[in-house]
């Protein structure tokens, strides 16, 4: 595996852990911005659509560079929000600043996935997006809870300058670890219709749906945990973060998992992962209330759900040629998911009591199955025509051994010794 997808993976952690470092300081910057905690809440969904709106315009911006000069570009743009959020004296500025870090995660999602499909050979290319995304695990498992401490012990404001350093750390070691590459010869050419051109593909479509409804799936039972955990399960709020802990801890065995699997059974993965989580969650939302089998179904959650992204990023590539928009906007896709999972858990939460999210997310499972069959069905066929293209010429081979055996038998009747045919015996 070349160092510099590890060294994308650090990239991609100092990204994650900004996206994330707003839910674990909600109290201390509600506090330090004199506003309620729903409008400190809003700063996630806010980075979150930018990541979504903005994160393809600043892609295209960008597309014409070489891949190393984009990165560091999208880095500067990164740390500049990261600064502002720092020192942000009011809401509004701390919320343009989040703007500007979702714009620039998004569009560095989109580039470094392009540059690890171009650094590593294809039979190998899901690995490297697991190594890839187990930045974005690590940024759950380890960036969410480390800055949140960093802002416990000296205040919200440390949390947004040690991500900035993150940053900072993250760049020095992309221009060391980095190789310079060229713009591909689509790139070079400015050919911005071709880069348009992959999204006539229905085939992109539907694995751009599959990701939102796996993510969906997935948030809209993570998003909850801690209130399902200790309200319908019955643990105490001490005992959740460890929990939470262990969870992100399966996400990281399931990603490596599933970026091993995810170049030769991209599609088998995407099946098994959806059925198993549906299976999860409706064994959570039915037994939420036993503890030890709602810590194996949410652990399950974990093995199964965000996991699934290394085939996610394989299909689309194969899809579309590894395209840094189609990449940028694939992740869009992937955080529409959050989005539509957590506000669907929320409705449902509203309506039906805290299981519900445990449902829906058991239904956009279910949802994203559908999504597979057209293509298994193409796969299904392709087979079927595959054999029966193959049926006539095995039917010949097996014919000609046959009557040249006959002829042998004929020859021994006749007194002549039979000779074996080496091609007969080779074909059996």
């Amino acid at each position: 595996m070349p160092r510099a997808v590890y060294v994308l993976a650090f990239g991609v952690f100092a990204m994650v852990t900004s996206e994330f470092v707003v839910a674990g300081l909600m109290p201390q910057m509600a506090d330090g911005l004199d506003v309620d905690i729903p409008r400190i809440g809003y700063l996630i969904t806010v980075f979150s659509v930018a990541m979504a709106l903005g994160g393809p315009l600043l892609t295209t911006a960008v597309m014409k560079m070489p891949r190393k000069p984009a990165l560091m570009l999208l880095f500067a743009v990164f740390l500049v929000g990261n600064v502002l959020a720092a020192t942000a004296s009011g809401y509004w500025l701390m919320a343009g600043a989040r703007v500007i870090s979702g714009v620039a995660s998004a569009a560095f999602f989109g580039v470094a996935l392009s540059l690890c499909a171009e650094l590593t050979r294809p039979e190998i290319r899901g690995r490297a997006m697991s190594v890839a995304m187990n930045g974005l695990m690590l940024g759950t498992l380890l960036g969410l809870p480390l800055s949140t401490m960093v802002g416990e012990r000296l205040g919200w404001r440390a949390a947004f300058w040690v991500i900035s350093g993150l940053t900072v750390l993250a760049a020095l070691c992309t221009a060391a670890g980095v190789p310079r590459s060229e713009p591909t010869a689509d790139d070079a050419a400015g050919d911005f219709r071709g880069e348009l051109g992959a999204f006539a593909d229905r085939r992109l479509w539907l694995a751009f749906s599959t990701s939102t409804l796996v993510i969906g799936a997935t948030f809209s039972a993570f998003s909850y945990l801690s209130p399902i955990l200790t309200r319908i399960s019955g643990f105490d709020s001490g005992t959740v973060p460890l929990l939470l802990i262990a969870y992100g801890a399966a996400t990281v065995i399931g990603n490596q998992i599933v970026g091993r699997l995810a170049d030769r059974h991209t599609i088998g993965v995407l099946l098994c992962g959806l059925l198993l989580n549906a299976a999860f969650l409706t064994a959570f939302a039915l037994l939420a209330h036993v503890g030890a089998a709602a810590v194996v179904a949410m652990l399950g959650i974990g093995l199964v759900g965000v996991t699934m992204n290394p085939a996610l990023i394989t299909r689309v590539q194969r899809t579309a040629n590894a395209r840094p928009l189609v990449n940028t906007v694939h992740s869009s896709f992937i955080t529409l998911g959050v989005v539509i999972g957590s506000w669907l858990g929320g409705v449902g939460i509203d309506a039906f009591g805290l299981r519900a999210p445990l449902w829906l997310g058991a239904a956009l499972a279910a949802l994203g199955v559908v999504t597979l069959v057209p293509e298994l069905g193409h796969r299904s066929g392709r087979s079927r025509r595959s054999a029966a293209q193959a049926g006539p010429a095995s039917a010949s081979a097996v014919d000609r051994p046959a009557a040249r055996g006959a002829e042998a038998a004929a020859d021994a009747g006749a007194g002549a010794a039979p000779v074996p045919d080496r091609r007969s015996v080779s074909h059996i």
